[in-house]
């Protein structure tokens, strides 16, 4: 018996794992991006809201919930290019800019989202790759949304790229040697406006997520801090874009200790274990503020190196 809750549990802990991660997977891609360039984006929260909103509000009108995905990547877009098109101005701080920014999302997704929080939403449907096991269990645990793995593809492709084309190049001398790049003839305020522009459009699609499939539907508590959250998470995956699927799952993971423990009847500390992505972030930036390691693999041009 014990063996069989331990197993329901695992089984949970990955379905629920993989589910979580995806949004924190597609923050964490655009925030590696951003910061590569050398530049904090702390608004990324406001784009994972808005573009949960905005997904939500397109698959009801259109009937396609693709469409509100793509939706959700234009308005991150708009919040990042803005982001960046402020930070470009002269004594500018980029972290104070992000909270603005943050709280101007927010409050737009607020606004507007009002009209979609009891209306039903067409979803995002899943891949059943569990089907062949025959545990119904697994089966549900391994119903996987094509997202994932898109993050997992945009994650490889990004390291690649990184380390083998001469757009990687340029990114990561903007990150690190401002002085460098506008000496080889780089456009630094465009490399940034540009890569910050990037990551606010994956912020948006990992707000798709939240609202087309997990938890899916429309509300103004749906994010609950992932976006501050995946900062944390790429100075924990040294700015490494494969580090942040592992960081992402390693999150997710904690995220569903809570109901793993549920679905086997334990309800004793739920709420303890549902601040567990909580207590990693706090466990992880003060082990990372501590990391010598972390901080040579840091962008040199990041405020937080200064």
């Amino acid at each position: 018996m014990m063996d069989n809750s331990l197993l329901i549990v695992l089984i949970a802990m990955l379905g629920g794992a993989i589910r979580v991660s995806t949004p924190f997977m597609f923050v964490a891609l655009g925030e590696c991006l951003t910061e590569k360039s050398g530049r904090i984006n702390l608004g990324l929260e406001g784009n994972l809201v808005l573009g949960a909103m905005v997904a939500y509000a397109v698959s009801y009108h259109t009937g396609n919930a693709w469409l509100g995905v793509l939706a959700a990547g234009a308005s991150g877009i708009v919040l990042g290019a803005l982001h960046g098109y402020i930070c470009k101005l002269p004594r500018v701080n980029d972290i104070a800019v992000g909270i603005a920014i943050m709280s101007f999302g927010t409050g737009l997704a607020f606004f507007f989202g009002k009209a979609y929080i009891q209306p039903s939403a067409p979803r995002l449907n899943s891949v059943p790759l569990g089907d062949w096991t025959g545990n119904a269990s697994m089966a549900q645990a391994l119903q996987i949304n094509p997202l994932f793995f898109v993050g997992i593809a945009l994650a490889i492709l990004m390291s690649w790229a990184f380390a083998n084309t001469r757009w990687g190049l340029i990114v990561r001398m903007t990150g690190d040697s401002a002085a460098s790049a506008k000496a080889m003839g780089v456009s630094v305020d465009l490399v940034r406006l540009l890569a910050t522009a990037a990551g606010g459009f994956l912020a948006g699609v990992g707000g798709s997520f939240l609202s087309l499939y997990y938890p899916g539907s429309w509300n103004e508590g749906l994010s609950s801090g992932q976006g501050l959250m995946a900062v944390a998470l790429v100075i924990f995956a040294r700015w490494d874009p494969i580090r942040c699927i592992w960081a992402a799952l390693l999150f997710g993971a904690a995220g569903a200790i809570g109901p793993a423990l549920q679905s086997v009847g334990i309800t004793q500390g739920y709420y303890f274990f549902n601040a567990a992505p909580y207590i990693l972030t706090l466990f992880i930036m003060i082990a990372s503020a501590r990391s010598k390691g972390a901080a040579r693999e840091a962008p040199g041009e990041l405020s937080i190196t200064k």
